[in-house]
């Protein structure tokens, strides 16, 4: 999760250079949810360690749905490379719910 989140950091910062100013705030909306994505994993651990399988479930729902946001706005700001990282994170989140018996 760090290291995605400093990769991210370096893309969005690379992005701020490469990007047209029009994109820029859509890229910043992805950023976003990309930290939104990362606080809702913290949470699902926590609720996993106190034993709460439905509102992991839940929280690994809305991590899923924060992670496709991004990654739509991550391919409509111009940074098609961010979006394919985010779709290893999509993987790992799959891998997530099957443990936690989720679908």
């Amino acid at each position: 999760m760090r290291n995605l989140t400093l990769s991210a950091l370096a893309g969005s910062i690379l992005l701020a250079c490469a990007v047209p100013a029009t994109a820029l705030p859509r890229c910043l909306e992805a950023q976003q949810k990309v930290d939104e994505a990362n606080a809702l994993r913290f949470q699902a651990r926590q609720e996993a360690r106190l034993g709460d399988r439905g509102r992991v479930c839940d929280t690994l729902d809305e991590v899923g749905d924060r992670y496709n946001d991004a990654r739509d706005a991550f391919e409509d700001c111009g940074a098609g490379v961010v979006a394919i990282d985010l779709r290893s994170e999509l993987r790992a989140l799959r891998v997530a719910k099957r443990v936690n018996r989720c679908d």
